[in-house]
């Protein structure tokens, strides 16, 4: 079962998505140049690529009957370590058609990561455990741990149908039983889940999860939720698996291995032995032994499902993973995935670093952290790097978007403002995009809104890639003036109304993440100055950021933020295209990662 929309064209993309920077990469290959390419074209503009990705075949006649593995676990099998490959992958295996080839076993792939915060790096390579996701152009709902799905005529059931002989890791069944215990003991008890999450409720009212049989799982609904489908394709609390899901604390995904998490659940021991546990692992609680347990990117014996899971954890200097032998992907000849041994992510102690071993060449694939204001510097030292930079575009949103926190309370003058529609869309028509888009990239991305994509249904129109997105000082200025910020201090500040002085927003950011937000922020404060609007910035570490916003937590006048990709329209939601679009060139493993906001500058070197 599939769903469809109509197709995005390289054209409309290019012209339409939000500041599509697209994808930097690194080979020995010389980067041609377009006959006829325009002189005034932008720096870059002739690397952009072409959407494209692999592909699944999902015809059972098309599948292979015969299959292979890597030399180092065929000497496994050998040795009597490991099961034939036959009995590892599912009876129906996820089957991918590569981009261009079928690849090759063995290799390290070397790159980088900035720290324990860093675990969306990880998220980004070994997504293929979610329970459906978007194809590579966002327009088609594709299989992925399910093999298959429903949804009822009145909207309020969705069945998903598992892969019979699928195993996690360790080579333990992987069933509706695993969805069963998430549902029962993780979601349902109030110490790890203290409230009921949004994805998994329709107006309000909860939804329930059960199992049909031991490859059927069912989500059910108290009204027609017809978008429930499109949650599991998505990036989102239900949607987004294990590795999205279960790490830094988070509880959701809808599944969970339960033969493994069982140990550390008081539901399925006595409280002397769960004390005991506790205890040895010098933990305050059952609560966080269990969420220690199941973060996939620090317990190296934590059974997973994507194509490789971690032997080193992400708070060494070297977060490694090596190949899952269990991996239920194999490509159109029957080669079990992933090509690739192991992934090596060396510590870099800040971007600068990053980039700078990127430009030596010491990186095999890099897109992740890699900045495109330094385009001209790789270009200038491919031949030294021996590597190739590319700019592939993928469907993302904007590289950059102003995110308003309408939740806050700490300061009664603030939130009142930051609710009031007209004031956040003068903020919006007080940022200059176009100089914003020269400064951090180069010119070659698409200011604007975050309207999706025009080639997405939800798109409202046209003309709303400008809307309130324009630089517009006078209007602004009005805007500000007509709801009551009328008065101003010896500099041109706008006073509050409350007469505690200046009215002042605080811009947080993400430090040490894809590209310099601190020095964004900075220049939307200097520009805001025009409509006398005071921005006070706030670099903060990763962690740090997402512990604030996920408890409300800000400083009093910290009201807007501006997390990795955000800088666009406070005056709408903030919201991705698509929220799981598979990268826009295949990983070198030749399977769909299914990273959701993939159009980072990646650096490629063979």
């Amino acid at each position: 079962m599939s769903r469809t929309r109509s197709d995005v064209t390289r054209r409309e993309f290019l012209v339409h998505a939000t500041l599509a920077t697209g994808t930097l990469a690194l080979t020995s290959v010389a980067v041609p140049v377009r006959a006829g390419q325009a002189t005034g074209e932008k720096l870059g503009a002739q690397l952009i690529g072409k959407l494209e990705g692999p592909s699944l075949i999902l015809d059972p006649a098309k599948r292979p009957k015969k299959f292979a593995e890597a030399p180092s676990l065929a000497e496994m099998v050998k040795a009597g370590k490991l099961p034939q490959v036959k009995e590892r992958i599912p009876e129906e295996p996820m089957v991918v058609k590569p981009l261009h080839t079928i690849g090759r076993y063995g290799g390290t792939w070397r790159r980088a990561f900035t720290g324990p915060g860093d675990g969306e790096n990880g998220n980004r390579i070994v997504a293929t455990d979610k329970i459906l996701f978007w194809d590579y152009t966002g327009t088609k709902i594709m299989p992925c741990l399910s093999r298959d799905w429903r949804l009822s005529d009145d909207g309020k059931v969705t069945t998903i149908f598992l892969r019979k002989g699928h195993k996690w890791s360790d080579g333990h069944p992987f069933t509706a039983d695993d969805f069963v215990f998430w549902y029962e003991d993780i979601y349902l008890n109030r110490d790890l889940q203290p409230t009921p999450d949004p994805f998994f409720m329709v107006n309000g009212k909860p939804g329930r999860l059960y199992k049909r049989d031991d490859y059927t799982v069912v989500f059910e609904f108290p009204e027609p939720n017809y978008l429930f489908v499109d949650v599991l394709a998505g990036s989102t609390t239900m949607g987004g698996g294990q590795a999205r899901e279960q790490h830094m604390g988070r509880t959701m995904g809808a599944y969970m291995p339960a033969h493994y998490m069982k140990q550390f659940h008081p539901k399925h021991l006595s409280k002397e032995e769960l004390d005991r546990k506790v205890k040895a692992a010098g933990f305050d609680g059952w609560v966080s032994l269990m969420k220690s347990k199941w973060d996939w990117r620090l317990n190296t014996e934590l059974p997973v499902l994507g194509p490789w899971k971690t032997s080193s954890p992400i708070n060494t200097p070297t977060w490694v993973l090596e190949r899952n032998p269990y991996y239920y992907g194999v490509d159109s000849e029957g080669n079990q995935l992933p090509y690739i041994d192991r992934i090596s992510m060396g510590l870099a102690e800040n971007l600068e670093v990053v980039n700078l071993r990127a430009i030596a060449g010491q990186y095999d694939f890099m897109e992740r952290h890699t900045s495109l204001g330094k385009l001209p510097v790789f270009l200038e030292n491919r031949g030294k790097g021996n590597y190739e930079v590319r700019l592939d575009p993928a469907l993302n949103g904007g590289d950059a978007v102003l995110h308003t926190n309408q939740a806050y309370e700490a300061d009664p003058e603030i939130a009142k403002w930051i609710l009031t529609r007209d004031f956040r869309r003068a903020l919006s028509l007080g940022i200059d995009r176009d100089q914003l888009n020269e400064t951090f990239w180069l010119g070659v991305g698409t200011p604007g809104s975050v309207a999706p994509s025009e080639s997405a249904p939800e798109n409202p129109g046209p003309e709303w890639r400008k809307k309130w997105s324009v630089l517009d000082v006078k209007q602004a200025n009005q805007l500000l003036d007509k709801i009551g910020l009328d008065k101003k201090d010896g500099d041109g500040y706008r006073l509050r109304t409350d007469g505690k002085g200046r009215l002042r927003i605080e811009l947080q950011t993400i430090a040490g993440a894809f590209i310099n937000f601190a020095q964004v922020a900075e220049m939307i404060k200097e520009q805001w100055k025009k409509i006398g609007v005071q921005a006070d910035i706030k670099d903060l570490e990763r962690n740090l950021f997402f512990t604030r916003i996920a408890k409300n937590t800000k400083s009093p006048s910290s009201s807007t933020t501006v997390p990795s990709r955000s800088i666009c329209i406070p005056g709408m939601p903030c919201r991705w295209t698509r929220s799981s679009v598979p990268w826009a060139t295949p990983l070198p493993a030749g399977m769909p990662a299914t990273g959701n906001r993939a159009n980072r500058p990646r650096i490629r070197s063979w």
